[in-house]
């Protein structure tokens, strides 16, 4: 046991740049893989505990006064009912701040759908005006309890008593009205009701919200909600963290894995006399593996136990969403047995990828072999040999080439009988093209032993590859903010005007202001599916004489009459594609559309169905505009155009930013460059091992290439030039590679989000080429100094390694 210590402490002083790579990186990739599963954790947990905890409703349905609600709780499946409660939507505004919501007349508190109070109190029977608001909307409002909030265009005011959590869909401005739980007497004119049913099997949803439309009938239900949809929302951009994450953890492991293993091939390599003596001396086969193995281990045991001990004591201290996810992750049940988990299975694999390199050093035998005579690669070719001494490269050249002036530097003509060129065809002249003798061993040494240069390539190509990949997501985000209109995003700002309001005064107040560029009326209304168990949005947006600029990735624009284009989440939850025509209801009356083209849909996870406002109002002439959508101009700032244009409509207009899915992934370009760090880790490693590699081959040759008369600094190019097309090679597989795996990744996410397909970006040509250009002349520089020292060795260290 002391010889093995002695002879790993020994191998540990040689080789701690390697080992603090190691380290390093294995904390890096047990960093990432924790983070994924807090965030994975804090997607997830938060609002299955407030669902569990107010005993949340599955089916949420808005209907008409009318609707006879009551026999819904008599269905098949259904355990118990919420409501019916009068419903009004409204608009409520405090210090400024305008918001869209829905009051909900509740005389007590509700038993299913219960909302869980974080500040405050409940409703108070001797307070009419008093109500309580969800968290999310108290969140955007900047309300406390104890605030007032003012309805505007009427002289009624609202009192906050509380704040409290709910399971059902958030408020999202512009899109989801918040919800606000009121006295009846605060809803004197409810417009609807609502009605909530918690299921007995919630894999039976889609049934029972069939059942429902059923029984009430089409044309009395408005919306229908699910707990499915809620979820998916709560959940959000938390969960596109953790999976980019989990994904470039996992790969940064294999890349690792593999980095290991191949360490360990060429470390074998170059101390086949030191394994040789250890077993001459007593060594078994087990122990000399031992050797390796525990080695290995340590430091990925050391890198793991760092990782887990930063995580659990600094990362509720990140700022922003990690840190909260962090905290919150820490909280949960299953958070110690993750810390331990995620940590061990990563030693455990590296450990495994150790141990089949480290089988070779247990099958060295005691006496080592002689070297073979030839090279495992085969000689030089007949260009490297001409460089080095033998006839030149020959290139023909036409009977043009007249006298010695024709001849540029480096290159040498021959003729004149039992010349080189004296065999040619008349006319005909052979020229020899000095090649440097680094350049051309050096690609030989690189590529002669195809099986390990291969390897070798490969190892190093992986890492690379992951970082395209993250480049590409990196751009791709900041196409969300610079060019959003190439993402379904081509207008700044969503004005929602009251019922009855002009559309030709409303529209002329818009595009006065110096910042409009163009102003799109529209509606947005729920519209039940075919089958009757979702409803979807329906928006007629723009005119056909002035047509909404949707961004398609499919088809063609709608122009025609009943022509429309529909998000890749409508297309998958209809089970159609372009082409096809589909039927849906909007309350009683059918509306029949042909979809004409796919578009970039980042809204209501790509639900979404549009058409221009002419093809609405051909099935429902009475139909106003009840928003509009402001395009601006280049420059134009979105909050002061919307100050002025809140001031210009005297509380008569509600003026919202389009919400951009880019600004909930901000923390991702954190997380991209914390990933590329730890894949350059791994790629250092991989490479200072074939450097290493290398130069320990190398020194077999020193006394050949000094004989035929190359110079210390030619020898140090040879491997700096075989370094250097490794990485080359490696850069160009990985480019070829990555840039597609990185649009199928991109592409797959939005298309399973709704939003679609196409909103993939490549990083610029001239990124590309200067980060390419940065890792080869990076291996290049790291193997100058090794390779250096190792030229101007002595003769007797030269012919003792070579002994």
């Amino acid at each position: 046991m002391r010889a093995t210590l002695r002879w790993a402490h020994s191998d540990l002083r040689s080789h701690r740049g390697e080992a603090l790579f190691l380290v390093l990186a294995t904390a890096g990739i047990v960093a990432s893989l924790l983070l994924a599963t807090a965030l994975f954790g804090y997607a997830t947990n938060p609002w299955q505990r407030v669902f569990t905890q107010a005993r949340g409703a599955h089916v949420w349905l808005h209907t008409d006064r009318a609707a006879d609600t009551g026999r819904l709780a008599a269905l098949d499946g259904v355990q118990s009912v919420a409501g019916p409660y009068p419903t009004a939507s409204a608009t409520v505004a405090v210090r400024g701040t305008r918001a869209s919501v829905e009051l909900r007349g509740t005389a007590e508190r509700p038993d299913v759908g219960r909302p869980l109070l974080t500040a405050g109190h409940w409703l108070d029977a001797g307070d009419p005006d008093g109500v309580v608001l969800e968290t999310r909307l108290a969140r955007a409002l900047l309300a406390q309890p104890g605030d007032t909030l003012i309805l505007p265009g009427t002289p009624r005011t609202l009192t906050v008593l509380g704040i409290a959590d709910s399971p059902e869909r958030r408020y999202r401005p512009g899109e989801q009205p918040g919800l606000v739980w009121a006295p009846p007497a605060a809803v004197p004119e409810p417009g609807g009701q609502v009605i909530g049913l918690r299921l007995t099997d919630p894999g039976e949803t889609d049934y029972a919200v069939q059942r429902a439309v059923t029984v009430l009938g089409a044309g009395a239900i408005g919306q229908v909600s699910t707990w499915e949809q809620a979820r998916a929302e709560a959940q959000g951009d938390n969960r596109l963290l953790g999976q980019v994450l989990g994904l470039f953890g996992l790969g940064a492991l294999l890349a690792a894995g593999l980095a290991v293993h191949g360490a360990i091939g060429t470390r074998i390599r170059g101390h086949l006399r030191d394994i040789s003596v250890l077993k001459a001396i007593g060594f078994t086969p087990g122990q000399v593996v031992r050797v390796f193995l525990l080695q290995h281990l340590a430091y990925a045991l050391l890198g793991a136990v760092a990782a887990a001990a930063l995580t659990q004591a600094l990362g509720s201290r990140v700022p922003g969403r990690l840190g909260d996810a962090v905290g919150v992750w820490q909280g949960l049940p299953g958070h110690a047995v993750a810390l331990f988990v995620v940590p061990a299975c990563v030693v455990l694999f590296i450990g495994a990828t150790t141990g089949l390199a480290a089988w070779r050093a247990g099958r060295v035998p005691p006496v080592p072999l002689p070297r073979p005579a030839g090279a495992q690669g085969g000689g030089l070719s007949g260009a490297a040999r001409r460089v080095l001494g033998l006839p030149g490269l020959r290139v023909p050249v036409g009977a043009r080439v007249r006298g010695r002036g024709a001849r540029g530097p480096g290159v040498r003509g021959s003729d004149g009988a039992g010349a080189p060129g004296a065999d040619a065809s008349p006319g005909v002249r052979a020229l020899e093209v000095r090649v440097p003798p680094a350049l051309v061993l050096g690609w030989h040494k690189a590529f002669a032993r195809r099986p390990r240069s291969l390897a070798t390539v490969a190892r190093l190509t992986l890492p690379l590859l992951l970082i395209v990949v993250a480049m590409s997501a990196w751009t791709t985000i900041d196409r969300f903010h610079s060019r959003p209109e190439q993402i379904g995003l081509p207008t700044a700002l969503t004005v929602r005007v009251d019922a009855g309001a002009d559309e030709r005064g409303t529209r002329a107040l818009l595009e006065r202001d110096p910042g409009v560029a163009a102003a799109y009326p529209g509606v947005e209304v729920a519209a039940l599916v075919p089958g009757q168990t979702a409803t979807i949005a329906l928006r007629g947006l723009g005119t056909r004489a002035d047509p909404y600029p949707y961004a398609l990735a499919e088809g063609r624009r709608a122009h025609g009459p009943d022509e429309a284009v529909a998000g890749q989440g409508l297309l998958d939850l209809l089970e159609v594609e372009v082409g096809d025509w589909v039927r849906m209801t909007v309350g009683d009356r059918p509306q029949i559309l042909h979809i004409v083209g796919r578009s970039i849909e980042p809204e209501n996870a790509g639900r979404v169905i549009s058409t221009s406002l002419d093809t609405l109002r051909e099935n429902d002439p009475r139909l106003e505009p009840a928003l509009y959508q402001l395009r601006l101009h280049t420059g134009a700032d979105p909050d002061e155009v919307a100050g002025r244009l809140t001031e210009a409509g005297h509380g008569r207009l509600d003026v919202h930013a389009v919400a951009n899915p880019a600004d909930g992934l901000s923390p991702l370009r954190g997380v991209v460059l914390g990933l590329v760090a730890v894949l350059a880790l791994v790629g250092l490693i991989e490479l200072l091992t074939a450097i290493g590699g290398t130069v320990r081959e190398s020194e077999g040759d020193l006394l050949a290439l000094k004989a035929i008369g190359l110079s210390p600094r030619q020898i140090t190019g040879i491997t700096v030039t075989a370094t250097a097309c490794t990485a080359l090679a490696a850069v160009l597989l990985a480019t070829v590679l990555g840039l597609p795996l990185a649009h199928w990744l991109i592409d797959a996410q939005g298309a399973s989000s709704g939003i679609g397909a196409g909103i993939a970006r490549s990083p610029s040509p001239v990124l590309l080429v200067v980060v390419g250009a940065g890792a080869v002349l990076g291996a290049a520089a790291l193997a100058a100094v090794p390779s250096a020292r190792a030229a101007r060795r002595r003769l007797a260290d030269t012919l003792s390694a070579v002994a």
